[in-house]
């Protein structure tokens, strides 16, 4: 149900999607043409065969594709014809390219599983989907569904571990037989690693305050735990020739309370074992500072054993998230990537001798708000430029001996998978080519948005887009648009996560439409250095980071061609947060938003992370934070909350609870505030199928064009 003049958005929307590319004038798009660009999830390679896989999913149908080296000429191995909703993860090749893995269904982004475990239903089937994973062999036949299950690890022989509920399963590659349990372990598994042999199978075995490194051999032989201790121990990763296994350590939960106001250290340590005896010794420890806390980055500590008894991992003792190595016999660790930019999707090449990875770095103006791929050595300093210039690119993976497989995009040229030659000898990047069709699509038509900066407050220089086609004419409303997260940054371009190139199509429609669109990357987001994603007082800790998106607001207001008046904000998840802050504390500059499940009463929300208080004596500064987290919140300033808003959300949603915006809703409408809702049954957080997206995307234009006054 919504409220207010809720059916005037829902006309909207169904107009603008049902019109789509007919509504649109010439030299101009439609909604429905800016959605309907291709997503592609990664590129993955096999270890010792010329074949790469990536999954390519348009108007949310999900497909997942094949192409073999010398040519590389795209073939479909699934035929899905029907946004069902249901994701496809964990692409896996084997090593000789011979079989392909992935996982149908689930919601691999969620920050708690549902109630019972029940896989998300969006597509509102009778039967309750279940998480499955699936494998078709690449010489022929069609995919067969393997069993129920999740995060598949295949053996260098072709033996299949998999996950399912907290304990390690396997199954028969060709789907005959019943999968069965591999082995009891009293904790939750996971992190599956096989030794290069096939023969033994490294496991996490968690266990609330700690957790193990398992090694399993056989039936009759019991489970070896790796230098058990009271931390948390995760990541194995095997040695080349399976004798050994590092892993990383950090302390387990315990001690006295640390404090939620400040920000503490949270050091950790690299470690490796004895396979055979399980006996370990430390080989690096982070240093006990803020900066040698473990990475909150994708991947975290990024561990591999490299080539030269090497350890490559990823850390930020010098404030930025970077590659070091160091040896298995322990000594100083040498940066590999030094400089002021931060690695990010970083694989180890086949060989072990060099770490492919995306970096916001290169000689090309703005590169801090793109993704270029680069190679380094494992065994020295100095990366080597892959891609360069004013596109994007990442996730790169290595294709036959001396090409790279990725994601490429632009600033209008939706994600497509692309390859390159290594470079040559004088190190100059070579030119890419494009593996599949540009289709139909509206690229050249979009706005190239371009990098600025304001300062807030405090003197911290915030980053941010701007999305504005001309400055003549008569004066068009603003709109800020904040990301989720929050450590996310938004990029010259489409982004690499599904959720945020679809924002980022929104912003186009919008800069074509009557607006100008400032994005803001505020503190807490990644990219620029691990300072400004660990600010002091931010989050429920008072809310710091707002400061970012207000003077982003008032930034908006004295861009020429804006009118000052007329200044709305929209975004989902965190970006949602910071929305519904915007409109509680400043209707006076925000006159309208667009909240997509955002975190309004953060006591409710940091109560799923914190627990409940223990029952011992000590409480550190709860009461404090508590308190903080309430004046940190939307709903602590609903009283000066007048201007409307739309909210949207799904009700199975796994990282914001649903509860969430159903208590704004009853302040707002206690106070008389104007506001209207799109509840979707049975989407999660980040929508699973295009037509939830295609609802919520019109719904956001339809609103804010009509608060906000806008026109062509």
């Amino acid at each position: 149900m919504m409220k207010g003049r809720g059916w005037l958005v829902a006309a909207l929307a169904a107009a603008m999607v049902a019109g789509g590319a007919r509504a649109a004038p010439a030299g101009d798009f439609s909604l429905d043409q800016a959605l309907g660009f291709s997503f592609i999830t990664g590129v993955v390679s096999a270890d010792h065969a010329d074949r790469i896989a990536w999954t390519r999913v348009a108007r949310g149908v999900r497909n997942v594709w094949v192409a073999d080296g010398p040519t590389f000429t795209p073939r479909q191995v699934t035929h899905n014809t029907a946004d069902d909703g249901q994701e496809i993860t964990w692409l896996t090749l084997s090593a000789d390219g011979k079989h392909l893995l992935w996982v149908l269904g689930g919601d691999h982004d969620a920050n708690w599983p549902a109630e019972g475990g029940l896989a998300p239903d969006p597509a509102n089937s009778p039967e309750a989907p279940k998480v499955a994973i699936w494998a078709s062999s690449l010489s022929g036949g069609p995919p067969v569904k393997l069993a129920e299950g999740d995060a598949p690890a295949l053996s260098p022989g072709g033996v299949l571990a998999f996950i399912k509920d907290g304990a390690v399963w396997t199954a028969a590659l060709d789907g005959s037989g019943k999968a069965e349990r591999l082995f009891f372990d009293r904790g939750k598994d996971g992190e599956l690693a096989w030794s290069p042999d096939g023969q033994r199978l490294a496991f996490v075995s968690r266990r609330g305050d700690h957790a193990f490194v398992g090694v399993f051999t056989a039936k009759d032989r019991p489970i070896l735990y790796l230098a058990p201790s009271t931390d948390r121990d995760g990541s194995p990763r095997w040695s080349p020739d399976g004798e050994q296994i590092a892993f990383t350590r950090r302390p387990g939960e315990g001690g006295a309370p640390q404090p939620f106001l400040v920000n503490t250290p949270d050091p950790w340590s690299i470690w490796v074992a004895d396979a055979a005896s399980g006996a370990g010794r430390r080989v690096w420890a982070s240093p006990a500072t803020l900066s040698g806390s473990f990475p909150d980055v994708d991947g975290e500590a990024n561990l591999n054993w490299a080539a030269g008894d090497r350890l490559v991992f990823l850390a930020e003792t010098d404030e930025w998230p970077h590659l070091w190595s160091v040896p298995v016999s322990g000594g100083a660790a040498m940066v590999l990537t030094p400089g002021d930019y931060m690695v990010e999707h970083a694989t180890l090449a086949p060989d072990r001798k060099s770490m492919i990875f995306d970096a916001n770095s290169g000689g090309t103006s703005g590169d801090g708000d793109r993704r270029h791929i680069f190679m380094v050595g494992v065994d020295r300093p100095g990366p080597r430029a892959i891609t360069a210039g004013e596109g994007l690119e990442w996730k790169g993976a290595l294709a036959g001996a001396n090409q790279v497989a990725f994601v490429a995009a632009g600033a209008g040229r939706p994600p497509s998978v692309e390859l390159v030659a290594l470079p040559g000898a004088d190190g100059t990047p070579r030119a890419p080519v494009r593996l599949e069709p540009a289709g139909d699509f509206p690229a050249t038509r979009f706005v190239t948005p371009r990098p600025v900066t304001w300062t807030a407050p405090d003197g911290l220089v915030v980053h941010g887009q701007l999305f504005q086609r001309e400055t003549a004419g008569p004066a068009k409303p603003g709109v800020i648009f904040v990301h989720g997260g929050p450590p996310r940054q938004m990029l010259l371009g489409w982004h690499y996560m599904d959720y945020y190139s679809n924002a980022y199509a929104v912003n186009q429609y919008l800069a074509a439409h009557g607006f100008v669109v400032l994005s803001v990357n505020y503190r807490l987001g990644i990219g620029y250095g691990r300072a400004y994603q660990h600010p002091e007082r931010a989050g429920p800790a008072g809310a710091a980071e707002y400061q970012d998106v207000l003077s982003g607001g008032r930034y908006l207001q004295h861009v020429p061609g804006v009118d000052p008046a007329r200044i709305g904000i929209w975004g989902g998840s965190y970006g949602g947060l910071q929305t519904a802050l915007g409109l509680a504390r400043n209707s006076d500059l925000f006159k309208a938003g667009v909240d997509l499940h955002g975190v309004h009463d953060w006591t409710e929300d940091v109560s799923h992370f914190i627990g409940k208080a223990d029952d011992r004596f000590e409480q550190g500064d709860r009461a404090a934070f508590m308190k903080v987290a309430w004046a940190s919140s939307p709903v602590a300033d609903i009283a000066t909350w007048t201007s409307p808003v739309l909210l949207i959300q799904g009700d199975d949603d796994r990282n914001v609870a649903f509860h969430q915006t159903v208590d704004l809703a009853r302040r707002l409408e206690a106070k008389g505030v104007r506001f209207e809702e799109l509840v979707i049954p049975n989407e999660i957080h980040g929508f699973l199928r295009a037509a939830s997206w295609a609802r919520a995307d019109a719904a956001t234009v339809a609103f804010l064009t009509r608060e906000l006054g806008a026109g062509k």
